[in-house]
């Protein structure tokens, strides 16, 4: 049984614990990969919010020439950055505004993502028993349904529009954090500050939420800038499907307007590789602040 000295221990440690999360939040100002990561994310986000302002037309605006015959296929020049499409519209413009959309569809399924299977995984790990097992196959169930169709499948049925993407992928997307989290919370739980809580009489909420969650913030935070990239890859292979909405430009809804007026035969390239750059981008910066922070995180592997 736990003396004295324990009642404040939790407290004690969940200040501390909460302090290391913050220092593990702020790791991208020393780690040179996650570095990196963010300052791509960071530039992504700064052109999304002042899209309104960089973007010189509107990007389905259908553009003339002076003597009014239709811009199509105009070169890259001083008026049109990259060019413009079989039907006289902005690339460049198309190209900004569309960073706007895949922000909205990553950030906001990073968010649930993170969330849902960070309080499932927390759940899951501390009651144990039928509660996990539930949980756990649950989780397994949506590790078994195919990524890609069930996304589509659902903006079939719900309709071509933004929310159903994000359904669709924060459906699917938070099982390996919910594993991940558990696996960590089932050590946590076990330790001398816990059972310090539960001697001063914590609920089980509160033990969860404010001494276990601290130690698996970091790890949210991991496997949330992972999903930023898996949301924004999947909603431009989504677009390029046919099955993203139609009156919103994204990157993906460039490529697919790309491929359908063959653009890579006639040789516009400005055309098809800025958006598809950007994806690849927005990717690899993700896996850039994930292998930061697993050499933080777990430094053995550096090994």
């Amino acid at each position: 049984m736990a003396d004295a000295t324990d009642v404040p221990l939790a407290a004690t440690h969940v200040r501390s614990r909460l302090d290391g999360a913050i220092r593990l939040l702020a790791a991208p100002l020393h780690e040179p990969f996650a570095a990196v990561g963010t300052l791509i994310y960071a530039a992504f986000v700064l052109i999304a919010l002042l899209a309104d302002v960089i973007a010189p037309h509107d990007p389905l605006e259908i553009l003339f020439r002076p003597d009014g015959t239709l811009a199509r296929s105009e070169p890259a020049g001083w008026e049109h950055p990259l060019g413009t499409t079989n039907l006289g519209r902005d690339i460049f413009s198309q190209l900004i505004v569309g960073t706007r959309a895949a922000l909205v569809v990553g950030l906001t399924a990073a968010v649930v993502v993170a969330l849902v299977g960070t309080v499932v995984g927390l759940v899951s790990g501390y009651f144990g028993g039928w509660i996990d097992a539930v949980l756990m196959r649950l989780t397994d169930v949506a590790l078994g349904i195919p990524f890609l169709p069930f996304v589509i499948l659902i903006a079939g049925l719900l309709g071509p529009r933004t929310s159903n993407v994000i359904l669709g992928i924060a459906l699917l997307l938070w099982p390996n954090t919910a594993r991940v989290i558990r696996s960590q919370v089932l050590t946590v739980r076990e330790r001398a500050f816990v059972e310090a809580a539960r001697v001063t009489g914590a609920s089980n909420g509160r033990i969860m939420f404010v001494h276990v969650a601290p130690n698996i913030l970091p790890l949210s935070f991991l496997y949330g800038s992972i999903a930023v990239g898996w949301a924004i890859l999947t909603e431009a292979s989504i677009a390029f499907l046919g099955f993203g909405p139609s009156d919103r430009v994204s990157w993906g809804y460039m490529l697919q307007d790309a491929y359908a007026s063959q653009a890579l035969s006639r040789g516009d390239y400005n055309w098809f590789v800025p958006p598809g750059v950007c994806i690849v981008l927005v990717v690899v910066a993700g896996f850039f602040i994930s292998r930061g922070y697993e050499e933080i995180l777990f430094p053995k592997l550096k090994d």
